[in-house]
This record gives structure tokens, sequence and C-alpha cells, in this order.
């Protein structure tokens, strides 16, 4: 996903502004789900993954979805978890600076560096664990996964646990 400068700025504040009050099993959960909805709406066929490191805590598999996409999902969540920013960011900063993710030779081929996988970041923890979406473009994958936190921060504010 190269991207444009302005881009960069687009992919920084979204991260700026998705930040939880907390990130518990239920949450994960409940974001998994959510997103699953959303994705089911729209016909898509994709896996949607939810994860601490070492720890899978939300994993959905839609119709259409291919096993290829579950190692697709499993290394852009490796670049997320690593580098505590999104997939496209990630992907976004490489490109513009014209660098080769598998020419550095600290990426290699766990990660796949390219949308689709955004940091579940807690005030006051940091990164805590990520939300990946596999199985359309990459700039679909991540909108929808940051549609799926989008939606859930939204819930967590209505309950009181203001943002």
């Amino acid at each position: 996903m190269s991207a444009a400068p302005v881009d960069i700025a687009l992919l920084e504040a979204e991260e700026r502004e998705l930040v939880l009050p907390r990130f518990e099993a239920e949450d994960a959960w409940a974001l998994g789900v959510l997103t699953r909805e959303i994705a089911a709406a729209a016909g898509h066929g994709v896996v949607i993954d939810v994860r601490r490191p070492q720890l899978v805590l939300f994993r959905a598999v839609l119709p259409g979805a291919t096993p290829d996409q579950q190692a697709w999902a499993e290394r852009k969540a490796s670049v997320t978890l690593r580098m505590e920013s999104s997939s496209a960011l990630v992907d976004a900063r490489l490109s513009g600076a014209g660098v080769d993710p598998q020419s550095i030779g600290w990426l290699d081929e766990r990660y796949a560096v390219t949308g689709g996988s955004f940091p579940i970041r807690v005030r006051g923890a940091g990164v805590v664990a990520a939300i990946t979406v596999s199985g359309l473009s990459s700039q679909q994958d991540h909108d929808l996964a940051v549609a799926g936190l989008r939606s859930h921060l939204s819930i967590l504010a209505g309950e009181g646990a203001a943002p």
C-alpha cells in the first residue's frame, strides 16, 4: 500500500484516535464479533484475528476465506505487534523512505508489511494486542479493522468508559 505523506498523517491520526480505556478477553471477543458482523453484512470472505503476542483471543473465518488468508493475517499481526503500529503505517513509512522490507533483513517471511492489522492500544499501557483482517485489498482490510475498532470504542464510550 504505497502512501503519500498525507496518507501517513491520516494513518497516524487513526492510531492517536483509536485508544481504548481497557482491553480484556471479553473486549477481544466483543471487538471480533463486531468486526465479523460488519464483514458479514458486506459479504466479505475474510479472516478476522484478534491476538496478543503468542495468544489468539478471537478468530473468525467467513465463507469464502482461504487458508492462505489465515497465514497472511498472522504475518500482518506480527508486523503490528513488533512495530507497535498498523501494518499499513509501517508499509507507508517504509515505502515513503524507499525501503524494501525484505532487504533490511529483520522483517523476514514471518512478516507481511501490508495493510490489514491495527494495534490495540490502551491508554496508559500502550499496544497490548492487534486486530487483523485478511481477504480483501490491503486498504479494505485496514479499513475493516479500523471500522471494527471504532465501533468497539464507541460502545465503550457509551458505557461510561469514556476514552
